[in-house]
């Protein structure tokens, strides 16, 4: 193949297609897009749970324009719609990441990576990525291991890209853009206050909890557990795990009503991340509907969440169960929850609604107590058929701007399409999709081990995602 350069900005390749006859290709440099044409990118997502049908579904509408090739591998597809399973451009692939030999020769294939896999997982990965030189994207929060690799894939010119989904990364790509707009301003931030939830739409709200199961059911069983530290008045504030649920946050988004929020545990790091080094009030928080703090908070002090021992319940019923936390005596389960609880007429009401009153078999062996309410409360907090899941996110930013203090309030309401199109799929789903792309197409610079509060990450990403549905609502509250 002899290659010419042309003086009008095109070059002519010449092809050899027989002994004597030769072709000449003539192609237009002055669009970059026709030399992306001529090849192939090939996207390995490793996992394929529930949180993937919109990554998966943009990138297969993407995979003719920008010539993409998937390949999806996990050990478990019921949560891969058939469609993409079956598409020309998806390959599905059995995958164990414990298979050295595997994961490198996967990994060595691909010009991106993108790992859903639980975050204690990644680091495997990212090495390989690391040694191979592939850009990495994932939707979980950086661990200290991950953030080790730092300085060599800096060297190596490799970015791996973390929370790039939800919370974290949504949060951090909007709250980095107001943040920034408000400093370019002149303003100078005192307070700032993000929470979000995934939670269950109105039209779907049909429990007395007010929640269902839209994510990791072990997660939220678990969530919480730690201590939640926090910044407030210029004070640093701590509140253990047996408190948490007591102590919450009121919140309230237009058109959607009350809310309540539980602290994060840590909410004092997004000082730096978001460099706020003036900010005297900074904190992070889960948000739910009102009441449900109250009636988990009497799971806590029971011990119910506890994942640290096992218990024997194959005899058990989950009355019996939840009776072996309690001192009955004499005294009905009802009258020991309000006299050692405390519990109002409504947590007690909750409970009984869960089926906690029941002489129904737990058909459990050797279980922790946590595992137990996980069981009870997959039943009683699953999703129906028509069940839509719905995503809110609001940030609280109080500033000062030519010596007056100014309030705002920026909130996101996402309701899912359906139980594959989830809320939860989108909103950590999509990001990640646009991240890779602008990788891919050279147009996300940064190297090494990053997460998404540049200019260069939010700004475009931010304004794609308004062409889904999901937009950040801005209200100014208070004006002193």
């Amino acid at each position: 193949m002899d290659v010419n350069n042309s003086l009008n900005g095109s070059f002519e390749i010449q092809v050899f297609e027989s002994t004597y006859i030769f072709k000449f290709i003539k192609i237009d440099l002055h669009s970059l897009n026709d030399i992306d044409k001529l090849m192939t990118k090939n996207i390995f997502i490793i996992g394929a749970g529930r949180s993937t049908p919109a990554l998966i579904k943009y990138l297969v509408e993407l995979s003719f324009k920008e010539n993409i090739q998937l390949t999806i591998a996990d050990k478990d597809f019921r949560f891969l719609p058939v469609e993409f399973a079956d598409h020309e451009r998806v390959k599905t692939i059995f995958f164990d990441v414990f298979d050295a030999d595997q994961r490198a020769l996967e990994i060595q294939k691909a010009d991106l990576v993108i790992s859903m896999l639980p975050a204690h997982l990644h680091l495997k990965v990212a090495k390989d990525c690391v040694a191979f030189m592939k850009p990495m994207v994932t939707a979980s929060y950086v661990s200290k291991e991950i953030r080790s690799l730092h300085e060599k894939a800096t060297q190596k010119g490799v970015l791996l890209l973390n929370e790039m989904g939800l919370d974290p990364g949504l949060d951090h790509m909007s709250a980095m853009k107001i943040i920034d707009e408000i400093k370019s301003k002149g303003g100078s931030l005192k307070s700032f206050k993000s929470f979000c939830g995934g939670l269950i739409a109105p039209d779907s709200d049909t429990n007395p909890w007010q929640y269902k199961f839209t994510w990791n059911p072990h997660n939220v069983i678990l969530a919480g557990q730690g201590t939640a530290k926090y910044l407030e008045g210029g004070q640093y504030k701590y509140i253990p795990y047996h408190q948490l649920f007591q102590r919450t946050t009121p919140v309230r988004v237009p058109d959607y009503g009350d809310f309540e929020a539980y602290a994060n545990r840590d909410s004092i790091s997004y000082r730096s991340i978001y460099q706020l080094k003036d900010v005297t009030t900074l904190l992070r928080g889960t948000l739910r509907r009102p009441g449900f703090a109250e009636a988990w908070n009497l799971f806590v002090q029971m011990g119910m969440t506890d994942d640290s021992y096992e218990m024997n319940v194959s005899a058990m019923t989950y009355r019996s169960f939840f009776t072996s936390f309690l001192m009955l005596g004499n005294r009905s389960i009802e009258d020991c929850l309000k006299s050692d609880f405390g519990a109002s007429n409504l947590v007690v009401e909750k409970v009984k609604w869960l089926g906690f009153f029941d002489d129904t078999s737990i058909e459990l062996c050797l279980s922790s107590p946590a595992q137990v309410l996980q069981k009870l409360l997959e039943d009683k907090w699953r999703l129906d058929a028509s069940d839509k899941d719905m995503i809110v996110m609001q940030h609280q930013f109080t500033y000062e701007l030519e010596s007056e203090i100014h309030e705002l309030h920026s909130s996101l309401v996402l309701v899912g399409h359906d139980q594959i199109q989830t809320a939860m799929s989108m909103t950590v789903g999509l990001p990640l999709a646009i991240a890779a792309k602008r990788i891919l197409k050279g147009e996300i610079k940064t190297v090494g081990v990053a997460v998404p509060v540049s200019k260069e990450m939010y700004l475009p990403i931010l304004a794609e995602l308004e062409q889904f549905g999901i937009q950040f609502i801005e209200q100014n509250v208070s004006k002193v």
